[in-house]
């Protein structure tokens, strides 16, 4: 199965931010992708001066023209997409990050709001935001069974492994990664992990420009990487094969060889 992966850089603006996404489905399906994934906070930039009161006022509610917008393309174009937005909470002056699946008939099949806030180096994804409180599970699409992720939760490898252990064969982790020391080694050595500790794929689209680095990426059960879009503006491409999942959980059953049976409750 063919996968589109979209990198770019979105601006402030929610209207031309929508209209590059519409572009990038079209472009996808005429290109024979079966779904295409898009990188978190696809719906607009938000710059350090955007107050908690002001990001609040833009998001919307999961039926809003956002959402509504990107799924009649998906129906349209007969194509599984995956993307985030700015969900409006009943906290006041706080939203959530989720992430959503919407499948080939327009259908939102499944939604996440991510659960580890960015609350690291310097940054503070809280005095915006409220966090989710639950891990989504996994749901069928034209790539196999998807498991969703969203950017800072790549470094909480128990989120992954639940997944996994759910049943996922691909996690989908849309992402902005932000630049720094190291960030971009992280980034890479996060997602190889991932995909090896678990034996599936992971299909990160991030964003590139303002303050983040770009780099989306597929990478295989083995943890070979099998797109890289460096600093690259556009959509890239990858074939997920489902008999490799197989194959690699067969021959190194890391999932099976588990030791559930001793790893909780240390005592000290």
């Amino acid at each position: 199965m063919k996968v589109g992966v979209v990198q770019f850089k979105a601006s402030t603006n929610k209207e031309t931010n929508l209209k590059t996404i519409l572009d990038f489905i079209s472009k996808a399906a005429q290109n024979k992708a079966t779904l295409v994934a898009f990188p978190e906070f696809m719906m607009f930039y938000t710059n350090s001066s955007q107050s908690p009161a002001q990001l609040a006022s833009l998001a919307e509610k999961l039926t809003g023209n956002f959402v509504k917008t990107i799924a009649k393309a998906a129906r349209k174009h007969h194509i599984h997409v995956i993307g985030s937005f700015y969900e409006k909470s009943t906290k006041k002056d706080r939203v959530y990050d989720t992430a959503f699946v919407i499948d080939k008939t327009g259908k939102i099949i499944s939604t996440y709001r991510k659960i580890h806030l960015y609350d690291a180096l310097g940054f503070r994804e809280s005095d915006k935001m409220i966090s989710g409180s639950r891990i989504t599970l996994p749901v069928n699409t034209s790539i196999g069974k998807v498991g969703m992720m969203i950017c800072y939760d790549l470094r909480f490898p128990e989120m992954s492994r639940s997944l996994a252990a759910s049943g996922s064969e691909v996690l989908v982790v849309p992402s902005a990664w932000v630049k720094g020391d190291m960030k971009e080694e992280h980034w890479l050595t996060l997602n190889k992990t991932r995909a090896i500790e678990n034996g599936c794929y992971v299909i990160a689209p991030d964003q590139v420009g303002n303050i983040y680095c770009g780099r989306s990426v597929v990478v295989d059960p083995y943890g070979k990487i099998l797109l890289d879009m460096k600093k690259k503006q556009g959509i890239g491409y990858a074939d997920i094969k489902l008999e490799k999942i197989k194959k690699i959980r067969k021959i190194l059953p890391l999932l099976k060889n588990r030791r559930t049976d001793v790893y909780p409750n240390l005592k000290v």
